[in-house]
């Protein structure tokens, strides 16, 4: 890697490229936040959504992570990339991300509920810090940032066992990981401490 393209570099640049989607998806939620505890309509709607959730359980994670991040994404990659031309590409991308959504939604939603089981199911300003951290400075670092880097770079290398290899190794932590970690918590670091200050059936689907 250049002098000049540091992965403190690499990771300021993509924490630019996505601040005004990060600052428009930051300020709905806060919003949402702000309305759940302040306005009737907003509060009865979304626990009707938090209710619908706890009747489906595992089959709303799977089904509601799919959605966010398999099936929009490329919805919106074809409708805007590719002029509403769906090609065999899209299909061969869906795949891959379905399974691989529908596992990590099963891992938030683990994650989330350990952390209630752990630290209890209430928005206080220790309850949510420590998520927080537990959130971005444990499960991320050591999991979600390495698992969702490998699985791309496995792809996108036909399927080569050279990602898996280049996983352990510190210089791949530095060069990619880091990086996608800084973007990372300029996104979901005020994004957590939202989700993690509504009820625990809540955190999930606002999650997606």
């Amino acid at each position: 890697m250049p002098k000049s393209r540091t992965p403190l570099t690499l990771g300021w640049e993509a924490a630019r490229a996505n601040a005004v989607p990060a600052l428009i998806i930051q300020a709905i939620m806060l919003a949402l936040l702000v309305a759940y505890y302040t306005n009737h309509t907003v509060f009865s709607g979304l626990n009707r959504l938090a209710d619908y959730k706890n009747a489906h359980g595992l089959s709303f994670v799977i089904v509601a992570s799919i959605t966010a991040g398999a099936i929009i994404p490329e919805i919106f990659l074809v409708l805007f990339f590719q002029r509403g031309r769906p090609n065999r590409r899209n299909l061969r991308n869906l795949l891959f991300t379905i399974p691989v959504w529908g596992f990590d939604g099963m891992l938030v939603d683990l994650l989330y509920r350990s952390e209630a089981a752990w630290f209890g199911d209430v928005a206080t300003l220790p309850v949510v810090t420590a998520k927080v951290c537990v959130d971005q400075f444990g499960y991320n670092p050591l999991f979600a940032a390495p698992f969702g880097v490998l699985t791309y770079e496995w792809k996108n290398s036909g399927i080569s066992m050279q990602p898996i290899r280049d996983l352990f190794t510190w210089e791949h932590y530095r060069d990619k990981i880091l990086p996608t970690l800084l973007a990372t918590w300029a996104v979901w670091i005020p994004l957590m401490a939202i989700i993690y200050s509504l009820p625990l059936a809540l955190q999930f689907p606002l999650f997606g």
